[in-house]
């Protein structure tokens, strides 16, 4: 699970019957209390006894994409690295890149809350609405260069064009059959995050997008990225890849992802709906919450 507490942004169904078809490698249902998994000799794991259940039960998403975030954004021994966006996958992925040895992790959002939980965890953070430009703050902040690497863990809830935004809102008011192939032809992104990453990585260096974006017609600014010699990596999550590399982490008796305290809520099933809401709003504090059917 990942997201706020089960990649919501994935369109996963939430606790409703629907006769449409899930998104492809998507499973329906899978905030419910029985569920079908196709594929299920392939992706279980062992685990140990102990520790407690919260430290693995972020291996079924959590942790791997942000493992992947890091390891994309191949930031150099002692390097520098931004992320942009500080929610759970974010501010996971700045948690992994600081004790896999970066030498400064920045962390860059706009909710108090969620700036404090980096702060605790030794993230050096910046508010996005307190400075003029992020990549020139970032520039600032690393001796002109930029970092040498940037992930960005925001994808389409970037705050960004009102272009974007208006189609969003259209496309979703349609009929499945009519949004389904406007979005694939002319679907747009807001592309602030994405923008900031690829203005404020230092040149040949490499930015990692673990965001997802589903746009079919953004606009990139493609000259700026050849001119500049950068590296894209992005993708869904390979998360079976990970979990060897992971588990050391996870079952270290110092816990040092600190996944003992990542989550702020745990609630009942039947108040699922509720939690999205108060997440997606960003509310009363709700950064990470495990549904406990």
């Amino acid at each position: 699970m990942g997201g706020g507490f089960g990649r919501p942004l994935y369109g996963i169904r939430r606790l409703t019957k629907s006769a449409d078809p899930p998104l492809s490698g998507h499973v329906a249902g899978g905030q419910a209390e029985y569920l079908r998994v196709p594929q299920a000799h392939f992706g279980p794991i062992k685990v140990p006894e102990a520790p407690s259940d919260d430290r693995f039960v972020y291996l079924s998403d959590v942790l791997p994409t942000a493992w992947q975030a890091v390891e994309w954004a191949a930031i150099p021994d002692g390097g520098t690295v931004a992320v942009f966006g500080l929610g759970p996958i974010g501010l996971m992925a700045a948690r992994i890149a600081k004790v896999r040895g970066a030498k400064q992790v920045f962390g860059i959002d706009l909710v108090p809350e969620r700036l404090a939980l980096a702060e605790r965890s030794g993230i050096e953070t910046l508010n996005s609405e307190e400075v003029d430009e992020v990549p020139a703050a970032l520039r600032e902040l690393t001796g002109g260069r930029g970092p040498d690497s940037v992930i960005d863990a925001v994808g389409l809830e970037a705050h960004g064009s009102r272009i974007a935004e208006l189609m969003q809102k259209a496309t979703g008011l349609l009929p499945d059959r009519i949004a389904e192939p406007l979005a694939q032809k002319a679907g747009l992104d807001r592309l602030a995050a994405l923008l900031d990453s690829i203005e404020a990585v230092r040149r040949g260096g490499t930015v990692s997008i673990i965001g997802v974006y589903g746009g079919a017609a953004d606009l990139l600014p493609m000259f700026q990225i050849f001119d500049k010699g950068i590296q894209i990596r992005m993708g869904q999550a390979h998360v079976k890849r990970w979990v060897d590399d992971l588990m050391p982490y996870v079952t270290a008796e110092d816990d040092p992802l600190g996944t003992e305290d990542f989550a702020t809520n745990r609630v009942p099933l039947e108040q699922a709906p509720e939690m999205y809401d108060r997440f997606q709003k960003k509310q009363d504090g709700v950064f990470k919450v495990l549904l406990q059917p």
